[in-house]
């Protein structure tokens, strides 16, 4: 450019989009005779529960401004919510706020809270890409903890996240009480990624603001998503409730900013809080589709890793992440590699529970058929 500096952008800090580099092993996946069946992401696959959908068609005719912190009965759904289904409890609505599905949140949390240059983001050896995400797009360095190891001196965030994506893995409550003891020695900021929570098959995973894990919140977030309970993932609903102090802070930066979740949304997300069948019903599809992938996933060679909670399998069969892939996509099957998710996992795949009944049934029988 003539006469002007060439800008660099947040975006140039950032890695290629990791799920763009399957794009041949998807062609091949869909060249199948029976086609495609995508176990690559976790995206819900099954109806948003009716009385959601009433709920968002409910305020459809409402076209004010939504407020930045949700309607007083969003807020008081969510307490209600998480009292019943994880035993939270002592919550005050006042410290509920409403964020555009948890990625969001977890992309931009270390921005709106004033991280940058010198600043350093612990997430796990093996997590979802939006930690490391968040943390260049403020600016700030990323640091890989392995299981039980403290982050360093100058850490200002920790993320935890139990059920693990990719793995499945449960953090009990004395890693979780050990993990917010670490964070606080160093001064950091802890947040939970709880979007799994729901998901417990082997292990019954605990949130961080059980009164077991510590009744004190101070520092401490927790982010959750509907986009797994309720199958919302198209709607962009989720929240972050814990420290007051926080909460108020995002809350200020969120109204300027103009971080707002749509009044239909909220309404869903009010009703998907306000009840519990549809999280039931939902987890028994999971809980069926895994009984059946698991198994013919270990007939075909592969070992299932934690798994314990969560909405995936953690497979391996020792030899190269991508020599694995294309295996699967040989029998029409999409799987994750698990080096998206860090560089230990290339040996591993992540399958996801999330196809159709019959779109897993087919690829149980692939994978039998190559046994």
């Amino acid at each position: 450019m003539t006469g002007s500096a060439v800008r660099r952008t947040p975006g140039d800090r950032l890695p290629d989009f990791p799920w763009d580099s399957l794009a041949e092993h998807r062609a091949r996946a869909e060249a199948h005779p029976d086609g495609l069946v995508d176990l690559s992401v976790g995206t819900p696959v099954d109806p948003v529960p009716p009385r959601i959908q009433q709920a968002l068609n409910s305020v459809a005719d409402q076209g004010g401004y939504p407020t930045t912190h949700g309607t007083a009965a969003l807020r008081e759904a969510v307490v209600g919510g998480l009292a019943r289904r994880h035993d939270v409890t002592g919550l005050d609505p006042q410290d509920v706020l409403p964020v555009v599905g948890s990625k969001e949140l977890v992309a931009w949390l270390p921005t709106l809270l004033g991280l940058g240059a010198g600043d350093l983001v612990a997430i796990p050896e093996l997590s979802y890409p939006t930690y490391e995400v968040g943390a260049r797009l403020a600016g700030a360095e990323v640091v890989r903890l392995r299981d039980g190891e403290e982050p360093p001196a100058e850490t200002a965030l920790v993320w935890l996240n139990s059920p693990s994506n990719p793995t499945g893995r449960v953090l009990d409550v004395t890693a979780l009480r050990a993990s917010v003891a670490a964070a606080r020695a160093v001064g950091a900021v802890i947040a939970s990624d709880e979007c799994y929570l729901a998901l417990g098959w082997e292990a019954e995973p605990r949130s961080v603001l059980h009164r077991e894990v510590g009744s004190d919140h101070t520092g401490v977030l927790a982010v959750h998503s509907l986009s797994k309970s309720a199958n919302l993932a198209g709607y962009r609903a989720g929240f972050v409730t814990g420290d007051p102090a926080l909460i108020r802070g995002l809350l200020a930066t969120r109204k300027h900013a103009g971080m707002m979740v749509p009044r239909p949304v909220q309404a869903a997300v009010t009703a998907a809080m306000a009840e519990d069948d549809h999280v039931g019903e939902q987890r028994r599809r999971y809980a069926a589709r895994r009984e059946l992938l698991a198994p013919a996933l270990r007939d075909a060679g592969f070992a299932i890793e934690h798994s314990e909670a969560g909405l995936y399998l953690w497979a391996t069969r020792g030899e190269d992440v991508w020599r694995s892939v294309a295996w699967f996509a040989e029998r029409g099957v999409l799987v994750a590699p698990g080096s998206f998710y860090g560089p230990s996992g290339g040996a591993h795949v992540r399958v996801a529970l999330t196809g159709t009944d019959e779109r897993i049934a087919s690829a149980v029988h692939r994978l039998r058929d190559s046994a």
